[in-house]
């Protein structure tokens, strides 16, 4: 994918709540009117409980404050969607883990400073590379761990846990999603040092296996090898709450000048009356569609995306120049996004606005021009380029390509940045800049209007304590909280403006100034589900004023 220089045009290199009811306008009524039948006033029937039951939304009186009231009729807005991903490669220690080991504390703390970063400047979705070359930065039982996890292909961290799994709990810890990448076909990268493991594909079926200059290859022209690879994806989709399926460039590998893909012997088996380059158009076309149509038989919702190279073919768009990943590659990304077996293109757009033969406006155009199916088109931008020591970018370029971005898809905008290491290092100011301006509101992932939709999560519980100039809210899910996402979490000034903060899963606490400069009025509290789908929101307003 974008483990590998810049290509030039011409020349590629490679604890729930309780469960009472709410309650109502109509349970107030009912209790007022006791309190007549037995001789109290209406207020007196009502007021140590309905101080309670107007503080939270299941009754906790020790929790209550008077100031606060619940507002059933009070509603935040709703909140805006981008897709604002970084890719976190793993393969060659691009990203994560900086450097193998073996140790799993480091290892968690390092994807933790990732997570913590990206949540600070605004991302709200990892890429994280869980497949680098036909092995695992995962517990798997179909592939070795990755010798660029641990620095020893087949061994796994100690002591034992499962990277992939921690990785979605931070993630959503954050409010984040966490979408899985593969690398469907590469077996060896040209940066492994070390031998392969006896569980590795190279050893238990050679006969699938090709190499390719300083590479190893599983032979998409082999039924078996896209079997094999179908069967490694879906497993992770059925043994981990991921939010999203994600495919790079890699297909067949790129060209050797010189040196044909070897792939002679399944060509003679099943090509017969087509040409090589339609054939292998046909593997991957194959491919792609069952992996789209087993990713739905197991997880309907589940979106599939995938991240190509950005030109589709030299002249499309007119004037456009450099490689034809639809003949070098075998990848008919348009036909993908035109017959919907995608929910989201990511091409790889890693060019500058003023590149004279790949412009990327004029690209981002054309590739919206191409989704009749009306599917996501979010552009890969190439962050890194503020890092690069001979061909650095300002990172006022990448601000530009987001304004880009948005005002080419203003409905449901979104942007992946490459990679994650140029964020944690802050190269050229880049991450820093993302975070004061265009990330500086929050935002949920888009919804894919498509796919069957999660339930929505039913309204919080919600208690709030009056500290005088502060007040401190605390909820927790009512119900099922297993598959909850994180919080939206709304607050409004007295000036009427209301702020968005999206809380991951486990953060269930605001304090909010309620008098003086800077006070809060009111407050909204709604659960995200999978699919970043919003519940009810539970509100409440300052009654003070």
């Amino acid at each position: 994918m974008n483990e590998r220089p810049l290509p030039t045009p011409t020349s590629p290199t490679g604890a729930d709540a309780p469960q009472f009811g709410r309650v109502t306008t109509h349970t107030i009524g009912r209790r007022e009117a006791i309190g007549r039948a037995i001789g109290l006033g209406a207020a007196a029937a009502c007021a140590p409980v309905l101080l309670a039951c107007q503080t939270t939304t299941r009754p906790r009186a020790s929790h209550a404050s008077g100031r606060w009231r619940q507002d059933a009729l009070l509603r935040p807005p709703t909140p805006p969607r981008e897709f604002r991903a970084v890719w976190v490669a793993s393969v060659a220690n691009i990203d994560w883990p900086a450097t193998p080991t073996a140790d799993a504390a480091s290892l968690r703390e390092q994807a933790g400073r990732i997570v913590a970063r990206c949540k600070a400047i605004g991302l709200n979705t990892i890429i994280l590379q869980v497949r680098p070359s036909c092995d695992a930065i995962y517990e798997s039982r179909l592939e070795p761990w990755s010798e660029f996890l641990t620095g020893r292909a087949g061994r796994g961290p100690t002591p034992g846990y499962d990277p992939l799994e921690h990785w979605i709990t931070l993630a959503h810890n954050a409010g984040m999603e966490l979408h899985a990448w593969f690398n469907p076909f590469r077996a060896r990268h040209h940066r492994a040092t070390g031998p392969d493991d006896a569980r590795h594909v190279v050893n238990t079926r050679p006969g699938l296996v090709r190499t390719y200059s300083n590479l190893k290859w599983l032979d998409p022209g082999e039924p078996e090898s896209r079997q094999h690879s179908l069967d490694v994806i879906t497993d992770v989709i059925r043994r981990y709450d991921i939010d999203g399926v994600h495919l790079d460039d890699y297909f067949y590998p790129y060209p050797v000048a010189g040196r044909p893909f070897p792939d002679d012997t399944p060509f003679a088996r099943f090509g017969a009356g087509l040409s090589r380059g339609d054939w292998r158009r046909r593997n991957i076309n194959e491919f792609v569609q069952r992996l789209g149509r087993e990713i739905k038989a197991i997880k309907p919702g589940l979106p599939f995306g995938i991240s190509p190279f950005g030109i589709w073919r030299p002249g499309h768009p007119a004037g456009v120049v450099g490689f034809d990943a639809y003949e070098e590659l075998a990848a008919d990304a348009r036909l993908w996004l035109r017959e919907g077996w995608l929910d989201y293109v990511a091409p790889q757009l890693y060019w500058k606005t003023d590149a004279p033969q790949q412009p990327y406006e004029h690209l981002l155009r054309w590739w919206r021009a191409q989704n009749t199916q009306g599917r996501h088109v979010w552009p890969g931008l190439y962050a890194s380029r503020v890092a690069d020591a001979e061909q650095r970018w300002p990172k006022e370029e990448i601000l530009r390509q987001i304004e880009i971005a948005r005002s080419v898809e203003r409905v449901a905008p979104g942007v992946a940045l490459y990679s994650a290491a140029t964020l944690m290092s802050d190269a050229g100011g880049l991450a820093t800049a993302l975070q004061r301006s265009p990330f500086a509101e929050a935002a949920l992932p888009p919804r894919y209007a498509w796919l069957p939709g999660a339930p929505a999560p039913a309204a919080p519980s919600v208690t709030v304590q009056d500290g005088g100039a502060l007040s401190f809210f605390n909820w927790q899910a009512y119900g099922e909280a297993r598959g909850i996402r994180g919080w939206a979490v709304w607050t409004r000034a007295e000036s009427g403006s209301w702020t968005l903060r999206v809380k991951g899963a486990s953060e269930r606490s605001l304090e909010v100034r309620s008098r003086g400069d800077g006070a809060i009025d009111a407050v909204a509290v709604a659960a995200i589900g999978p699919g970043s789908v919003v519940g009810e929101a539970w509100s409440m307003r300052r009654h003070d004023r």
